[in-house]
């Protein structure tokens, strides 16, 4: 994955087979939050999986965070 326009069912699907399943992926779309397309959000949120996208920075802390609560989580981060 090259850039937000790049994230897709199939680039996500690591996460869909991490066991434990997650509950949670925080995904870094680089300097800016950018908007995923909708069917890729839906199909991972039918997984049971929440998404929240931010920018890469906030997407660390986010990531951080969550896993300092024991929150099962994984980030896919694309540099700024």
């Amino acid at each position: 994955v090259g850039s937000y326009r790049d994230i897709s069912n199939e680039s996500l699907s690591l996460f869909r087979l991490l066991e434990p399943q997650i509950e949670i992926l925080v995904l870094g779309t680089g300097d800016r939050v950018e908007r995923l397309h909708p069917t890729v959000l839906k199909q991972i949120r039918e997984c049971g999986i929440a998404v929240e996208v931010q920018d890469t920075p906030n997407a660390c802390a986010t990531f951080n965070f969550l896993t300092s609560e024991r929150r099962l989580a994984a980030a896919g981060l694309i540099p700024p």
